[in-house]
């Protein structure tokens, strides 16, 4: 099974099957590296086509909370860790916004324009949504605290290269790629693409009809462009699968940095960890 992973607040998780673990440079200079727990697990439903899609989707978001919480309590042990209420409030908030924001808005708005044409009404919406997406992205990379997460993206991308390339070094993982194309950010443009072909199979006219539609299709769209891209990590000369493919690869200049050498360090760490199949479920801190 391919590594993947996430960036998380000065550090990054790593997952090799059901092997997580989270590196993070803490406040004082140092590495800590520590184990994390799957989430849940369905190993059934995980083999049947279409069905694993949704439950990847819902495997990652969960654990990606989990680690970002974790990556906070590590890299700033001095702030309050935030009470279960608020935790669930952030959880309520995010699924409002990107629910709202990214899925029943853009649907609400291109219906205000009267568009007659099913095809070129569910065009207008997926472009108006990425627009939004992107909008979004361009904030907030300018604030200088997810400019750093984008740094480790980076980070985490140019040490996968490099070990896939049978190296693991700093220098090794410095002239690679930060681009790659397992990221999940392809994962949300071809989510966009997928989306305006699955929702063109509701030709209601009912605003709200259609999207109660949007909601219910969901679970279809994350099958879908989950096979897609896993046929695609699998088969990578694919000439049919680029167009979908490419447009992932150049969002992610918007949220990868070129990192710094320390970074990748951190990246490294879990690297390490997660691919010896010596490592225990302790966790460890290194220095500089």
């Amino acid at each position: 099974m391919p590594i993947g992973g996430q960036a998380v607040i000065e550090g990054v998780m790593l997952q090799d099957g059901p092997k997580v673990v989270l590196a993070v440079r803490t406040s004082e200079g140092a590495v800590a590296v520590e184990p994390l727990p799957t989430r849940f697990s369905l190993p059934r439903l995980e083999r049947i086509p279409f069905a694993r899609g949704p439950l990847k989707l819902v495997q990652m978001l969960a654990l990606g909370w989990a680690a970002l919480r974790r990556s906070a309590e590590l890299a700033h042990p001095e702030d309050a860790p935030a009470s279960r209420w608020e935790n669930l409030a952030i959880i309520l908030f995010v699924v409002v916004f990107l629910v709202g924001g990214f899925m029943l808005l853009p649907a609400y708005l291109t219906g205000l324009i009267g568009i007659g044409n099913r095809i070129l009404f569910n065009l207008v919406e997926g472009g108006v949504r990425v627009v939004f997406f992107l909008c979004y992205l361009g904030a907030i990379s300018f604030l200088p605290d997810i400019r750093r997460v984008f740094q480790y993206h980076g980070a985490e991308h140019k040490v996968v290269h490099a070990y896939e390339e049978g190296e693991a070094s700093v220098p090794d993982a410095r002239g690679r790629s930060p681009i790659h194309p397992r990221c999940g950010t392809s994962f949300l443009l071809l989510f966009v693409v997928v989306a305006i072909l699955v929702f063109s199979v509701v030709p209601t006219p009912n605003i709200w009809i259609r999207l109660v539609g949007r909601l219910l299709l969901l679970p279809v769209v994350a099958g879908l462009t989950y096979e897609i891209l896993r046929f695609g990590s699998r088969h990578p000369r694919a000439w049919w699968l680029r167009p979908l493919l490419v447009p992932g690869l150049l969002l992610q200049r918007f949220t990868t940095r070129e990192p710094s050498d320390d970074q990748i360090e951190v990246a490294l760490a879990a690297l390490r960890y997660v691919t010896d199949p010596a490592s225990d479920r302790s966790a460890s801190t290194t220095g500089e």
